[in-house]
């Protein structure tokens, strides 16, 4: 069934049909949550072997908290003492959560192999907006995450468990 967007009160929500049976608006941040409790495979597309690069910083963050990464970079063979693949279709297991580290007009392309692989949510980290792969990912059955870091919304929610 495909996925709607509205708005209500400023607030972008989703209708997820299967997540609530009597077809409910889901707020936005409680797919962030969903998504951070509930799955714990990471592939991570644009995944940079320099330390300083946002990408490494979060795949590092993750990792330390309980999440497996697998590192998505056609041009490093390991990162973070884990073989990098050079696409999405050649992990060799099954991947839950797809971040995205790459620039907003190639994300087309990354949503379609998420969905070809079956991935449960696309994560679009901060300044990368897609909104038509949104749109494909979400008429697929994935939960989209566009425009918000990981790290930074994992930390929101462990202080929020505080």
């Amino acid at each position: 069934m495909a996925h709607r967007t509205a708005c209500r009160n400023g607030m972008d929500l989703f209708l997820f049909p299967e997540l609530n049976k009597k077809s409910s608006f889901l707020p936005a941040i409680m797919i962030e949550e969903k998504i951070l409790r509930e799955y714990r495979t990471v592939a991570i597309v644009g995944l940079s072997p320099d330390p300083n690069r946002p990408s490494h910083r979060v795949a590092t963050y993750l990792s330390s908290h309980g999440y497996k990464v697998i590192p998505v970079n056609p041009d490093a063979q390991e990162i973070l003492g884990t073989r990098s693949y050079p696409d999405m279709s050649s992990i060799p297991q099954p991947v839950e959560i797809v971040d995205i580290f790459r620039r907003s007009e190639e994300v087309m392309p990354i949503v379609d192999e998420a969905i070809k692989i079956g991935a449960k949510a696309v994560w679009m980290q901060e300044g990368v907006i897609n909104e038509e792969a949104a749109s494909r990912a979400r008429g697929a059955g994935l939960l989209v995450v566009m425009n918000r870091c990981m790290l930074k919304e994992h930390k929101r929610l462990s202080k929020k468990q505080d």
